[in-house]
This record gives structure tokens, sequence and C-alpha cells, in this order.
């Protein structure tokens, strides 16, 4: 009861700064956030602990959308609070595109932040949960983004992760790269 009252009074608050332009800065500029979700699946050798790691810790041998022209570490931290970094040097320069709120060796993996999109006012869920089957893993990821979307992201985040696991992950399991990588 208590978190519906406080969240109440913060959402009357929000609406009287919104609609007075009350506040600290003057009025805020009251935007149409929009957002978009899909589906997409798809099967890889291997039992869903190995291709759990497959998906965690070094991905640099499948992940190639960067920021940087030859990023020195590309890493997703396989813990909660954990980090999807693309480290540029050793100095510690770099992006953390995701943070990892779920992490479940063999189940799921989810990451929370703008991925391709840092730096603007989106923010995608995308999640990975892990089914074994035979002796196959199913990989299903749903995704889920908020924020001021621009028209044509829906389909070139789709497209992306469509590429990421279809033409670069699956292919990179299958050829058993991911069990020569280093730890």
């Amino acid at each position: 009861m208590t978190f519906m009252f406080r969240r109440g009074i913060a959402h009357a608050y929000l609406i009287v700064v919104a609609f007075t332009g009350v506040g600290v800065g003057g009025a805020a500029e009251i935007l149409d956030p929009g957002g978009f979700s899909f589906e997409q699946r798809v099967m890889v050798p291997g039992r869903p602990e190995a291709i759990y790691d497959a998906l965690t810790g070094d991905i640099s041998g499948w992940w190639d959308h960067t920021f940087s022209q030859s990023p020195k570490a590309l890493i997703i931290e396989p813990k909660v609070g954990g980090g999807f970094y693309e480290l540029f040097d050793d100095k510690g320069n770099g992006v953390r595109h995701a943070e990892v709120t779920w992490a479940e060796r063999g189940k799921q993996l989810r990451l929370v932040g703008p991925l391709g999109f840092a730096g603007s006012a989106v923010v995608l869920v995308s999640t990975l949960t892990l089914e074994a089957e035979s002796d196959s893993t199913r990989i299903h990821l749903t995704c889920h983004a908020a924020g001021e979307v621009k028209p044509g992201w829906p389909e070139a985040c789709e497209g992306v992760w469509r590429h990421f696991l279809l033409e670069r992950f699956k292919p990179y399991v299958e050829a058993g790269r991911h069990l020569k990588r280093k730890r």
C-alpha cells in the first residue's frame, strides 16, 4: 500500500510539473513516447549451460557491431549487475551497452540498456531464454523497447538481433569456436 501511495504522489507531482511548467529549469517538454517489441527463436547445438557460456564472457567472436573500429574487448559479465562492455583500450575508455539484470546460467540472460541506441532516450530489455531440446538448445529472444523511438528503429533493431543470432552466433557455435575461446 505504501508503495502505491508514494507512487501516486510522485505521479501527481509529475503531472503538475508537466502541465504547469513548475520545477527546476522551467517547463518540461512532453514527448510522445513510443515503443516496440519482437521475438526471435534459433536452435543451436549444445547444452544450455555451454550456450549460455558462449553468450557471455568474451563475445568478440560473434558480436560485430561496435563503436570502435577495433575494440580491445567485448564482454558480457554473466552476473546480476554485470555489464555489457565494449572496451576501447587498456585505460578503461569504452561504452557500457547494457546492464545484466537477470543471469541464470543455462536458463536466462537479460540485458537492459540502449545497446545500439546509446545517447538516445530509448531503453531496450532483451531477454534470452534457453531451453534444452534433445542435444541442442532453443534460444528464445524477446526484446521490448520504450522511449523516443524514431521511424525505422524497430525494423533495424529486429534485423540486427537476427544478424547476431542467426548469421553470427549460430555459425559460431556450429563451428565449435565457442569451445576454443579463452575464458
